[in-house]
Parts: structure tokens; sequence; C-alpha cells
């Protein structure tokens, strides 16, 4: 956990002379090669799925860029999400029947910044139109004849290198159907509402379902208390990352080119016991110092009862590749047997303790099966000497998420089902599920409790909308909370984790009344600032907070503020 300040620089990636010149000769030639009549308002929509409700079905993006999402949209429950990557600017094409010799309309609504919209294989010139940005949905939309022989075209939409993900929603190409004797195939229907949803299995952190097929559909739905959370080909879907002995209302839609269907009948389903032992549904998590700083110095018998999770700072790396160790400091004048009882007084009320890996200081390399093998062995022993219920990951600097994932799994495997494991990347760690951290937690979203970032020590940051937002605000909290809600964790498996005091960090320190406005806003969708999500989120777990320590010291204004109101979430 940082103590110290680090402000990341953002570097802007400046567009080539080269570039701009190439897109003024695009938008030059597509004006050149306009139309005598403009294609009439009562043509058929001729792109497959132009909506994106049927998943990515009728597109195909380059080097694995695209997805869907929930928000922001435009229209319809979906919309193209596309992350340009290295030499990769997130092209996302289909190809299109289309009649020779013949007038056409290409329109689509984007945002995002540097989007692009065109066609190409036209037979005659090519088009393109573009937004340098597009900070809300904006409309593109350019024209073409095609060449004598063409019978097909490809729609295409492209960010640019170095820029961040842009979205698409509800493209539309008009004009004469592929068939030359029909102006255009039939408006296509949207498919029938499934029946027959019902709950096929449950484990401790997952809900299984099936239903029965929809006519006319290509795709699935499945909503997890109103909110989408997964689409699916098939009639069969697994949400996983619930919390134990909770339960979840379901429903699905049918998808297909046309549209979605209304929503089934609910049902309810309730995760079983353990993954993630008694930790209520919203929590509060609090580190403790095994050191003293000057904060106020503490037992665990002494922690404010307003946290859930008490995470001890810090196990210590050895000379082991990947082994850790614990030794309580002897400054603390806190005797091992009065530790090891204080854990289980502090259990037996319902609070689950937990030893943390890392720290600003913190040296732990887990980069190799051998390393992998003794995290999770020696952290099993830690475990099993202590009686920690689990293990915080607050590695800040590096993580390999192919062998943490392999050492985590090890030790759930040696834990049992009870296990607690929760994680506090930095906010770069969380701006790209490409990142590690964000793979890592994703790769174990079964066993996962929660991820409480720190929202604290990183300056201005970009949310899911595309905007930067700085840290110390409402709208800093809510719209990097949604890059995480929206990139696959489970609301429950999303905390918010702030300094409990202005010493306990260099800077990001906001009022607990700051922290209660963006649970309102995640949960509830009120109190929020400018960035206010598409959707609201009331299983969001709950905050985090840097430290029981400085907590005190400050008069426990942190958890005394904080914890009723994550305690009182819907």
């Amino acid at each position: 956990m940082d103590h110290s300040p680090s402000r990341l620089r953002r570097r802007r990636t400046k567009l080539t002379s080269a570039f701009a010149a190439g897109t003024a000769a695009l938008l030059l030639t597509a004006g050149l090669g306009g139309l005598s009549g403009s294609a009439q308002a009562a043509e058929p929509n001729l792109a497959d799925n132009p909506g994106f409700e049927a998943g990515l079905g009728g597109w195909t993006c380059s080097a694995g860029s695209g997805a869907t999402v929930s928000s922001p949209v435009h229209g319809g429950s979906a919309a193209l999400k596309a992350t340009p990557a290295g030499s990769d600017n997130a092209a996302c094409t289909q190809t299109v029947t289309v009649q020779p010799d013949s007038a056409y309309e290409l329109t689509g609504w984007v945002q995002g910044s540097y989007v692009h919209l065109g066609a190409t294989g036209t037979g005659t010139t090519d088009v393109s139109t573009w937004t340098p940005s597009a900070s809300s949905w904006q409309q593109l939309r350019t024209s073409f004849r095609t060449g004598p022989d063409t019978t097909s075209v490809t729609l295409r939409l492209h960010g640019w290198y170095g820029q961040p993900a842009y979205y698409a929603d509800d493209i539309s190409l008009t004009g004469p159907g592929g068939d030359p004797g029909d102006p255009g195939d039939p408006e296509p229907e949207a498919p029938a509402t499934p029946g027959g949803l019902a709950v096929s299995g449950t484990t401790s952190s997952s809900v299984s379902l099936s239903w029965n097929p929809a006519d006319g559909a290509t795709g699935y739905n499945v909503y997890r208390d109103g909110a989408k959370v997964q689409a699916v080909t098939g009639t069969s879907a697994t949400v996983t990352g619930l919390s134990a002995d909770t339960s979840y209302s379901f429903r699905v839609t049918a998808v297909n080119g046309a549209g979605e269907s209304a929503r089934s009948a609910a049902v309810t389903g309730k995760g079983g016991s353990g993954g993630g032992g008694g930790v209520p549904a919203h929590a509060v998590t609090g580190y403790w110092q095994n050191f003293d700083n000057g904060a106020t110095v503490q037992t665990i018998a002494e922690v404010q009862d307003a946290y859930d999770i008490i995470a001890v700072a810090f196990a210590d790396a050895t000379g082991t590749p990947g082994a850790v160790d614990f030794t309580l400091d002897p400054a603390l004048g806190y005797s091992e047997a009065t530790f090891k009882a204080d854990i289980a007084a502090r259990q037996a009320e319902g609070k689950s303790v937990i030893i943390s890996v890392g720290g600003e200081r913190g040296a732990v390399a887990v980069n190799s099966d051998p390393a992998a093998t003794n995290f999770a062995n020696t952290l099993s022993a830690l475990m099993q000497e202590y009686g920690f219920d689990g293990v915080d990951i607050d590695l800040e600097n590096g993580l390999n998420s192919t062998y943490m994932t392999k050492a985590l799994r090890s030790l759930a495997a040696k834990a049992g089902s009870g296990l607690v494991i929760t994680m506090a990347p930095q906010t770069i760690d969380m701006q790209s599920t490409s990142n590690e951290y964000f793979k890592t937690a994703l790769n174990i979203k079964d066993i996962l409790t929660v991820v409480n970032m720190q929202y604290y020590n990183s300056g201005s940051m970009l949310g899911c909308d595309g905007k930067v937002y700085s840290q110390g605000s409402v709208d800093f909290l809510t719209a990097l909370a949604c890059i995480q809600l929206e990139g696959g964790l489970a609301p429950s498996q999303v905390g918010l984790g702030l300094p409990a005091s202005p010493r306990g960090a260099g800077s990001g320190h906001v009022s607990p009344s700051t922290v209660n406005n963006a649970l309102d806003c995640l949960a509830r969708g009120t109190n929020c600032g400018t960035f206010k999500p598409a959707k609201t989120y009331p299983g969001l777990r709950g905050a985090m907070t840097w430290s029981t320590n400085w907590d005190a010291l400050n008069g426990n204004a942190w958890s005394n503020a904080v914890g009723p109101h994550v305690h009182g979430l819907p």
C-alpha cells in the first residue's frame, strides 16, 4: 500500500500531418462521389447485427480488439467497444451483398477519439468519414455508388493508434439489396421471448441456467438483477462471481439482427456457501499495520467494529523465489500468542482476517512455476499457523498473471471454499483488461472475493467513458469503477479503496461523504457527479481504507461514516 505520492504522466499521441492529409483526401473523395439522390428512408438496413445485440455476430474485429458492452449504448442494450493496441487500430468489418451501379448511404453512431466509418471494395471510390473527438454519441454519414461489376462491399469501423477505445452502435447501410430483382429483403423481426428458464446447478460462486430455444434467435442475453451479464449463442449459461449465500434474480432475452425480445419470466438462484467464507454482501476492508509509522498502534482486538475484512500488512519476501513469511514487529509489544487469540476472537464475531502480501516496498515476485508453488505453500502454512482466512494481493512492483493465477488456484485447492482473496491494485493496473492485474482478477473470478483498487497516489486517469478524471472527486471513483464493472468483474467483486486520513497517502484523500456519494451513485444512481453510469450496481461489494491505524488517529471519522453507509447499501 502506498505511503508516498507518485503521479502518472500521460502522453497524448500526436497525429502526423500525413495522417491528417490522408483523412482530408478521404473526405474530399467522399464529397466528390456524392449521389444524385440519397437512399430512400424506407429502404431496409442491409447491415447484419447493426446494433451488436447479437454480440459480434456478422462482424470481424482485428487482433481480438472488439467486444460488446451494455454501457454506453446508443440504442437497444448493447454496443461495440473496440480498443486499439500497438500497431493495431481496432478495425471491425462486415461484408455486405449489394447491387452493381447503385447508390448507397452509410451511417453509424460513434463515441471516442478519432473514430472512422467507411466502405471499401465499392468498385468506384472507397469512402470514409471520421470524427476527431466525440465525447457523446455522434452520427457519422457518408455515401457511395458501386461499380458496374460490384456485388459486395466491406463496411469498416476503426480507431487510431495510441488512442483509447472507441464505441459504435446502430450501423446502417441503405440502398438496393443484393438480389437485382428485389429492392431489399423484408424487414426482419425480433425473436420470440425465451421460455422455460430454470436453474440447472449452483456452486459456491456461480449459478447455471438453461432455457428453451426461441424462434428466430441467433443468440441470448442473460440478466442478473436487471443488469446484462452475458451474451451467449446456446440455451445455457453459467453466471460466476456470485457472493456466497446471496440470492439473485435472473432473466434471459433472445436476440437477432433485428433486435432483442422481451425479457423472460424471472428465476431466483443462490450461490452456495464458501467462495469467500462469511464475508457479507456489502463489506468494509481495512488494513492493519504491523509497524509504527506515526499512526495509532493497535492490536487486532482494537480494530474498529465497522471493518468486516482485516488485512494484516504485510507478509515479507524471503530468499526463496515466491516464498513469503510473517513476523510480528517486536516494537509493537504484541505477543504472538495474543495476536493469534485476537484473530480467533474477531473471526468468532464474523470478521475475516487475512494476510496481505506486498505493499509499496514489497518485493515478492511470482514469475515461474517454482515461485508459484512456493507462494501457495508458504501462504498455506501461514494460514494454518496464524488462522488467517485468506490473502490480499497488494503487489505494486509488478505481477505476472500466468503464475499468480497458478499460485492462487493452488492455494484455493489447499484452503477450500472458504478462502478469502482480495486485491488492491493501483489505478493504472485496472485501466484495461489486458493489464496483468486485471487479467489475474478475471482468471480467478470464480474464487475472487473483491478488488479494492487504490483510488489515490495516481493523478488523473481515464474513466470507462473515455474521458479523463482527476483524483479526489466522485467522478474519479465512479468512472474508474465502471471500467472494472463493465470489464468482466461482478459488482460483488468491486470495492473503492481510499485513505482514511490525509496522512494515509501522498494524495487522493477525500472526505467520507465523497466516498458515500460514489457508493450511492454506483449502487443507487443517486449523488453522482458529472459522470453517471448507464445502470446501477446494487451488488457493489463496498469500500476499503488504508488503514485502520490512520483511521484511529483521525478519530475513526472514516469508519464511523463509511462503515454504516456500506452496510446500508441495497
